[in-house]
């Protein structure tokens, strides 16, 4: 039996917490968007220059090399990734880690659609599998930053300079929320709707050097939908990564993510990002460690996420989370923050830097007033 714990009365300005999409850049408004491009073809010249402004802001904000190539193309971050996998893979045998749904979806993919048979390296929710394990002369795929799990790998260190397959990163909760080692990144997808806070839909697809010679040196054993083909008469279809998208775009969704990489911008691109993300975590990391029923799934800080945080709640089964979740979107005081369907009952409240430290410190009373209402 717990005392009574009084209902709140300050509530969080924007309780915006889920993990996908997120919550807006401060300050948005539909109106605040540029609609000169909308109800044109994506194939005009204002469409071309709408979508290759939006690449060039990618570019500067992620610091991006030259060498990498930038590409928007359909299906969010899952079919950005699906794209790198079927228009890639087979000329290698295939390493994939698994810590979270998506990483274990990758491996679904790999064994049962692709038929490649890979090596799995797993651990359980909360944990990252040994890195030292990995066979380099494979291909190797892996989540930069586990959403459903709050595990990230804690940097680069562990991807040789000299390895012989390529790394297939999904780093759809990581970019524009970590320095990201580009020389040791082949592949990199992601999603607008994660730290841009923008729609979803539309998928990120980067590639380095290795991944096009391997694109135009690599025919696959498979047929490719259209809308994953990248080479025509095995050269690279660079109009993808300048612009000219394979199907039609969302010219809405398109300038919806220019806004929110020009508002990037003006916080000083990356780096003000990943204050904002830095400044979100340390919050909420307060918050769990001044309550003895919250702890984090991640136990090692060193590979605990900064954006998707995943947290346990003691003696929580799924009934009382979904409780617990109900009761503070009832009140306006947090949306979406229950833990995602495949992992252990948990929260999961979203800390990227759309999100304002402001509204993540206002949170903390709400925890305790729902874990009171619910254990009373």
């Amino acid at each position: 039996m717990m005392t009574d714990v009084p209902k709140p009365e300050l509530r969080p300005a924007r309780p915006h917490f889920s993990s996908g999409p997120c919550a807006k850049p401060p300050g948005w408004s539909p109106e605040k968007l540029n609609t000169e491009s909308l109800g044109r073809s994506h194939r005009a010249k204002i469409g071309k220059t709408r979508l290759q402004l939006c690449i060039d802001l990618m570019r500067d904000v992620l610091r991006l090399p030259d060498t990498h190539r930038i590409g928007i193309v359909p299906g969010s971050d899952t079919g950005a990734f699906e794209m790198a996998m079927w228009t890639m893979l087979g000329a290698r045998p295939v390493t994939a880690l698994a810590w979270e749904s998506f990483g274990e979806g990758w491996v679904t993919d790999a064994a049962k659609q692709l038929k490649l048979d890979p090596a799995v390296l797993r651990a359980d929710y909360g944990q990252l599998p040994d890195l030292a394990q990995i066979d380099w002369s494979n291909d190797v795929l892996f989540t930069w930053n586990g959403t459903t799990s709050g595990v990230r790998v804690p940097d680069g260190d562990w991807i040789p300079a000299d390895r012989e397959g390529l790394t297939f990163a999904d780093a759809t909760s990581a970019v524009f929320a970590y320095d990201l080692p580009w020389d040791k990144i082949d592949v990199a997808t992601f999603s607008w709707q994660k730290v841009l806070g923008g729609e979803g839909g539309h998928g990120v697809l980067i590639l380095g050097p290795r991944a096009v010679e391997r694109l135009e040196t690599h025919t696959p054993a498979w047929p490719l939908p259209k809308v994953f083909r990248l080479v025509a008469k095995g050269a690279l279809t660079e109009g993808i990564f300048k612009g000219e998208t394979i199907n039609t775009p969302s010219m809405l969704a398109v300038e919806d993510a220019i806004f929110a990489l020009e508002w990037a911008k003006s916080l000083g691109g990356l780096d003000g990002l990943k204050a904002r993300s830095d400044a979100n975590a340390a919050a909420l990391d307060k918050i769990v460690a001044e309550r003895d029923w919250l702890s984090h799934l991640a136990a090692d800080p060193a590979s605990r996420s900064k954006t998707s945080v995943c947290l346990s709640v003691a003696g929580a089964d799924e009934g009382f989370i979904k409780k617990f979740a109900g009761l503070l979107e009832a009140e306006g005081a947090a949306y979406d923050i229950a833990g995602y369907r495949d992992a252990p009952p948990g929260l999961r409240i979203w800390c990227g830097a759309t999100v304002d430290t402001a509204d993540i410190e206002a949170l903390g009373p709400w925890l305790d007033w729902a874990y009171a209402s619910l254990n009373a």
